[in-house]
């Protein structure tokens, strides 16, 4: 027996971890840091690290108050009803999820190009089939509605990534809206917001839910996760925001307790620890602000906790950068083959990221692509 035809799959890669790239060039892991996987550099939230200690001697039972009560925190934290918000195993599950919910064998997704593999890979595990729509390197990424409306061809489902990875632009609301009411009625408008927190501006629930001049919406949903300002990448814990039309679905595609004991008490006291989400924002907008200042390259704007740099010649960047013992990601698998993303870390690990960058593009001499050309070529280009 073999299983069924996998060939249309493409694996998801991961950021290396550092015991992994230790052991493979036996060397000691404190050598070492990671700014490749866009993980939470001050850890977890405290009040969470003590919930999951305090629970572990109870996860011989089933999540079921824990979950009922993360639900109504996390609604309450958006003014939404409780059936409005679904519980999933990370940010990957509630991708899962909302397929689950709109997609028939053959419907199709619309992705972005460049962007997360996962909603892809889930579409095709759902028997659905996948488009894509552009976000121009020429135009420094930015993401408006007529270029997904462009490639759009009434599929089922349209991702949206705000702030999107790996270049950490966004979507204005206003865009998100006009995408909603130019797209058919059974298209849904799948925002997310994994990175939500470290943004400027409002969330795209405003949209689903009527907030300020915004009209309530049963055509869009939103993704968010704890993995990021939260710090709890580990324990798999995100959810959907969907319309309240959508109440009586969840129970008929989410897995038996979706999360787990230890992600959900965990949760409960993340959303609580304001301190910890503060102190990381603050972390990360000043890494950023030092990464575009002081990096001898094309630094994208970002809205996420991550830059993108435009280095050349990713693989060899990357390569170097780790052997002198800065981890960072490689986004050829992204399709920007030129290009390094670097996770905002402490102030430490910051200045540690650019210094070795730019003494790595010096000793390699390598040559970054332009961002794009300016409107006057005569002009004299602005340092980036």
């Amino acid at each position: 027996m073999q299983p069924r035809d996998l060939s249309d799959h493409v694996a998801y890669e991961a950021g290396r971890g550092i015991e992994e790239v230790a052991r493979e060039l036996d060397r000691d892991p404190s050598e070492f840091i990671k700014l490749a996987s866009n993980e939470n550099p001050h850890g977890p939230s405290p009040a969470a690290a003590v919930a999951i200690r305090e629970t572990a001697s109870s996860v011989s039972s089933y999540p079921k108050a824990a979950h009922a009560d993360l639900t109504t925190a996390v609604a309450g934290r958006w003014n939404v009803t409780d059936d409005q918000v679904w519980l999933a195993n990370g940010g990957d599950g509630a991708i899962d999820y909302l397929h689950r919910t709109t997609l028939d064998p053959d419907d199709a997704v619309l992705v972005p190009t460049p962007g997360f593999a996962y909603y892809g890979m889930s579409s095709r595990f759902h028997h659905g089939d996948v488009r894509e729509y552009e976000l121009s390197k020429a135009d420094d990424f930015t993401q408006e509605a007529d270029a997904v409306l462009e490639a759009y061809d009434g599929e089922r489902v349209i991702w949206v990534t705000s702030p999107h990875n790996p270049t950490g632009s966004t979507m204005p609301l206003a865009e998100i809206e006009r995408l909603a009411d130019e797209t058919d009625e059974e298209t849904l408008i799948a925002v997310d917001e994994a990175y939500g927190e470290f943004a400027d501006g409002e969330s795209a629930i405003a949209l689903l839910d009527g907030w300020d001049e915004f009209e309530a919406r049963d055509d869009v949903a939103v993704l968010r996760t704890f993995s990021k300002a939260y710090g709890l990448a580990g324990v798999r814990l995100g959810y959907a925001v969907v319309p309240d039309e959508w109440a009586d679905a969840y129970a008929r595609v989410n897995t038996p307790f979706a999360a787990s004991e230890l992600a959900c008490r965990a949760g409960l006291a993340a959303i609580d620890d304001e301190e910890h989400v503060v102190r990381t924002v603050e972390t990360t907008r000043e890494s950023r602000a030092y990464m575009r200042d002081d990096i001898d390259a094309h630094v994208w704007e970002s809205q996420g906790n991550f830059v993108l740099v435009d280095v050349g010649d990713a693989s060899a960047v990357a390569a170097e950068m780790q052997e002198r013992g800065v981890i960072v990601r490689d986004c050829s698998s992204f399709g920007l083959p030129g290009c390094v993303r670097i996770t905002c870390g402490t102030e430490d690990e910051t200045e540690r990221a650019v210094e070795t960058l730019n003494d790595v593009l010096d000793d390699l001499d390598v040559e970054p692509e332009s961002a794009g050309e300016p409107e006057n070529p005569d002009a004299e280009v602005a340092d980036p």
